[in-house]
């Protein structure tokens, strides 16, 4: 938060400056004019390129390493490696591609106009532009196809063997549901069947339904295939694990889903990060209302052995109904 109050006020700071020196010189050209096409007004500009590219420059640096801190930490899942990745990749290619932008801050200073001096005609390079267009295409063309490859790996047919979680956007919280132990298959839902009560809008003459419950927190085993099964209730939402990597729009009306490995348990978690408070929480990125802030739940990566004892022993919907 300070980097940031800083390099705003900094920006700030610069701005006036040029605003202050731009008014003089125009108050001063209409009090004297000067002979030329240029005065004091060029070498002026031509530095503050300079010195912008210098100030926000060393700020831009300063900012990343003030902030390492809090950072995320490692990726808990085996796609959000993939994506941090891929980030890091994307990072290192625009990261070159920035550097050739200080070339636009350098030259309005060793370019600038001078008298009795005149540029260079220069029209056009047919080789330097095929090469600075084919090159860029190349490689946003194999990045675009690592997002793609990326993304395509969690949203499509899980495994068989993945752990189904279902769960409900709502203003303003998330609504869990896990299918039976008996069967293993969700139950069919219906929207006109959305009350107080059946708040899922589940459909009980299917009988698949009848053994499914509800949780309060998300629990999902460590190093199995997990796939999110998600809706949403009224507006858009976006059901979004941080510390996986993973984020998918919760729609009215239709139903997204993607799956992934966690890699660490919570409780695994905590002691690499030395935090015994921590939690994994599912959050809403979307602004979808007055209380969007209070959309979270927490979520626990258990020990396989662990998660199959918790979910032995949840009582179905239909019991508690």
């Amino acid at each position: 938060m300070l980097s940031l109050v800083l390099v705003v006020a900094v920006v700030l700071i610069i701005a006036i400056l040029v605003m202050i020196f731009r008014i003089g010189s125009l108050v001063s050209s209409v009090k004297s004019p000067v002979q030329g096409r240029v005065g004091t007004s060029n070498k002026v500009n031509g530095f503050l390129w300079m010195a912008f590219l210098v100030v926000m420059g060393s700020l831009a640096v300063w900012s990343y390493f003030a902030s390492r801190d809090g950072f995320l930490p490692e990726a808990s899942s085996i796609h959000g490696k993939e994506t941090d990745y891929l980030f890091w990749v994307t990072m290192a290619v625009t990261g070159i591609v920035f550097v050739t932008h200080i070339l636009l801050f350098y030259f309005p200073y060793k370019y600038q106009y001078k008298e009795g001096n005149k540029a260079r005609f220069f029209p056009d390079n047919t080789k330097l532009e095929i090469i600075w267009t084919v090159i860029p295409a190349i490689v946003l063309t194999m990045l675009v196809f690592s997002g793609w490859k990326a993304w395509r790996d969690i949203t499509r047919q899980a495994p068989d063997d993945a752990v189904v979680v279902e769960v409900l956007g709502k203003q303003f919280n998330w609504l869990v549901r896990y299918p039976g132990k008996n069967d293993k298959q969700l139950g069919q839902y219906n929207y006109k069947m959305i009350d107080a009560t059946n708040e899922f809008g589940l459909d009980l003459t299917d009988e698949a339904s009848f053994d499914d419950f509800n949780a309060l927190q998300i629990h999902i085993p460590k190093g199995k295939p997990v796939l999110f099964k998600i809706r949403a209730r009224d507006v858009l939402h976006s059901f979004s694990i941080f510390h996986m990597r993973v984020k998918m729009d919760a729609v009215p009306g239709m139903p997204t889903k993607f799956w992934c490995v966690p890699t660490k348990t919570t409780d695994e978690m905590r002691a690499d990060l030395n935090n015994p408070d921590f939690n994994y929480e599912v959050a809403c990125q979307e602004v979808c209302g007055r209380g969007h802030f209070g959309m979270r739940i927490i979520l626990v990566v258990d020990e396989e052995e662990e998660f199959n004892k918790w979910y032995a022993k949840q009582p179905t919907w239909l019991s508690q109904h």
